[in-house]
């Protein structure tokens, strides 16, 4: 073997190492796609309260209040707090009339929906005589969110199957899928994280991991309050949940909709916060994670491999590989090699890569598409073909995200704004019409 041949071996075995960290996703998919863990229906239905975090949101708000009090389950066992913070509109006006009980908090300097979250459930510590037990667990919705009229009630029977210590989180459908190709890659993302990774974790009993919103949590787990304040305190609670030995579980059959961005500039800013938060929580939690790992006295070493693994920055990691052998490879003149064709065999091989990625997000997106026909909200043939293609751009995008959200030092919380006002009346005729033409 010549130079550039050991060079091309042991950069090989590195990248399959790497890729071998993501293999049990393949697992995943397969088995999210064929099975679905259920819950039996609960004996009791418990007492929550719903946390809404809300700043600026006086256009959607208001549907989302509508939402809860629609749902099919006992209003007198729901109460909704909305955490009015940094608000400069009518956010607090808007929830008050609609019945919300709300609390307003203004301090510029603490700005994340994470310091909304920890103010709030610091009330509740000292406004309420049994403190944060007041409730038997806490739902946290995003102000755009809307709800399926069976929600509560599903995932109350997930909540009762999983003890005091439940953290559940729920099927993150889109309430506009369909307005844009941006707003489809988006619903598409979260279509693919319920169906091809959540709903398989659930069904072989592994972990989920927290996705911003639509999850309920025990006030067993909040006991000592709320103390996650970064760009993503999802990713923070979620590691160290899994720390603390408390599975996150996932209820399938729970419909939560969310609003997507339609402008590129916001999708790329969001998402730069997102990798951010995520880099900032690998440097925070990865150690401990391995560390319980290789810790015989641990529970779910699965689930905590699986954890590590996602919150490794793969992208950065293939790319740190190929920048690596080719960077090497520049020295086979040395070694009387000509460099001319490695560096074209280089180039063919990430071609092929490149082409194989696109065509299996292309493919895996057009599958989610017929087996989650039902729960996709109503849309044109074309418009969905046009979203299985473009798909593959939006993973890809991931690349340049992960470098600038390395490179952010400074990165603070912007503002997403939030103005599409689909009702759950128009969701559920939606869904009627899209039941019809099956």
């Amino acid at each position: 073997m010549n130079y550039a041949d050991i060079i091309n071996l042991i950069f090989t075995i590195l990248t399959t190492i790497v890729s071998l960290f993501y293999f049990h996703f393949i697992i995943f998919a397969v088995v999210g796609l064929f099975a679905k863990k259920k819950y039996k229906k609960a004996k009791k239905q418990h007492r929550f309260a719903v946390v809404i975090p809300a700043r600026n949101e006086e256009k959607v708000v208001g549907n989302l209040i509508e939402s809860l009090r629609s749902a099919d389950y006992p209003q007198d066992k729901i109460d909704i707090f909305v955490m009015a913070h940094n608000c400069t509109d009518k956010t607090a006006q808007v929830s008050r009339e609609l019945g919300a009980k709300v609390y307003e908090y203004n301090n510029d300097k603490e700005r994340t929906k994470g310091y909304a979250l920890k103010y709030l459930f610091d009330k509740f510590k000292t406004d309420f005589e049994n403190g944060i037990e007041e409730y038997d667990g806490y739902f946290v919705f995003d102000a755009d969110n809307l709800i399926s009229k069976d929600y509560f009630n599903k995932m109350n029977d997930a909540f009762e199957a999983n003890g005091e210590n439940a953290i559940i989180t729920s099927f993150r459908n889109s309430k506009n899928f369909g307005s844009n190709l941006l707003s489809g890659m988006y619903g598409m993302y979260f279509l693919y994280g319920c169906r091809y990774e959540m709903r398989g974790r659930a069904a072989v009993g592994m972990s989920g991991r927290v996705y911003g919103t639509g999850h309920l949590m025990s006030s067993k787990v909040l006991k000592d309050g709320w103390p996650y304040v970064t760009l993503t305190e999802d990713w923070e609670f979620t590691a160290d949940q899994l720390i603390d030995e408390h599975k996150i579980k996932y209820c399938d059959e729970a419909v939560m909709y969310d609003e997507q961005p339609v402008d590129f500039g916001v999708q790329w800013t969001q998402r730069v916060r997102w990798q951010r938060g995520h880099l900032l929580v690998c440097k925070t939690s990865l150690g401990k994670l391995i560390k319980n790992l290789f810790n015989p006295k641990k529970k779910y070493k699965i689930s905590t491999y699986d954890l590590c693994a996602n919150s490794l920055p793969f992208c950065l990691l293939y790319v740190f590989l190929w920048v690596g052998q080719f960077i090497m490879l520049l020295f086979s003149p040395l070694f009387g090699i000509t460099l001319a064709p490695l560096i074209l065999q280089m180039i063919i091989n990430l071609g092929w890569t490149l082409l194989t990625g696109y065509i299996t997000f292309a493919l895996s997106a057009a599958l989610l598409f017929i087996v989650e026909r039902k729960r996709v909200p109503k849309m044109s043939f074309f418009k969905k073909v046009a979203i299985s293609l473009v798909f593959p751009l939006f993973m890809a995008l991931q690349f340049p995200i992960d470098f600038v959200a390395m490179c952010s030092k400074n990165l603070t919380w912007k503002t997403i704004p939030h103005v599409d006002t689909t009702s759950v009346n128009s969701l559920k005729n939606n869904a009627e019409e899209t039941q019809k033409t099956e």
